[in-house]
């Protein structure tokens, strides 16, 4: 991981599309400050497509879709899109998985959840459990007392034994049946919502994030951002950010965005 500051001026011109994890991203001990926030939108309003792309539920994202300075949002670890269109008054729900099989997929984790919470002492499930669509989330440190790494395996395992996905970020948890990830539906919304193929268009495309579950992410995209944060779990990512801020959490995202608003008005001086 490379300073921030070592990120090539053309490099930073290129990007059109800013996606950005959520939880210890943007957030900073639980809440959104008014910087991160300003600094989404002074993106927005520079002309970026903007993305948040979360573990956090369908809920949550049907409001920022909305509501926030965002062109979209991949929630779920990728089990969803969701995009308001403010002209038409509409919003764009996508899944990866249809409603009968979700539905047939929370059955499963509802018996895979009294597994774990038999098991692992302390957890809980995650408060915002009850607007999720697809995935189970596991609480080892948001509303709870912080359980050690052994036990935050320990629930990951229980996941994989019964044949789930699981994939763990700063806070929970979070397990589902079903090949996708964070990078697999933002694939789809970046070539729906975005008009970009991540494949081709990998180079106009910047991703922030800070955890385990960001790493699908971090493995894809040449323009990928580790707030400091990131390096609480060197030793457990699978990959690495290219980039790591000298801030955390949404200080570290403010970085992010400074640097590329910055190259931006370069580029429009030239």
């Amino acid at each position: 991981m490379r300073p921030l500051a070592d990120m090539p001026e053309m490099d930073a011109q290129r990007v059109r599309l800013v996606l950005t994890d959520i939880d210890d991203t943007l957030t900073a001990d639980g809440r959104l400050p008014a910087d991160a926030y300003r600094a989404l939108e002074d993106l927005f309003n520079a002309g970026f497509l903007v993305a948040p792309v979360t573990g956090r539920p369908a809920g949550w994202c049907d409001m920022i879709a909305r509501f926030w300075p965002v062109t979209g949002v991949v929630g779920e670890n990728g089990a969803l899109y969701f995009a308001y269109q403010p002209a038409l008054r509409t919003m764009q729900r996508v899944y990866a998985a249809d409603f009968s099989t979700r539905a047939a997929n929370r059955l499963r984790l509802e018996m895979i959840k009294t597994r774990v919470l038999a098991e692992v002492p302390g957890c809980a499930v995650s408060a915002d459990q009850a607007y999720r669509e697809a995935d189970l989330a596991i609480d080892f440190c948001e509303d709870v007392p912080p359980l050690d790494l052994q036990a935050v395996d320990r629930i990951k395992a229980i996941f994989e034994e019964e044949g789930a996905v699981a994939k763990v970020s700063s806070i929970h948890v979070n397990g589902w049946f079903g090949q996708y990830d964070k990078l697999s539906m933002t694939r789809r919304f970046a070539r729906e919502i975005a008009g970009l193929d991540i494949d081709k268009d990998n180079e106009s495309i910047a991703f922030v994030g800070d955890s385990p579950n960001d790493a699908p992410m971090f493995a894809f995209f040449r323009n990928a951002f580790g707030v400091s944060g990131v390096r609480n779990f060197i030793g457990r990512l699978d990959a690495e950010p290219t980039y790591v801020t000298k801030g955390g959490g949404g200080s570290g995202f403010v970085e992010v965005a400074e640097r590329l608003l910055s190259a931006r008005k370069g580029m429009a001086a030239a």
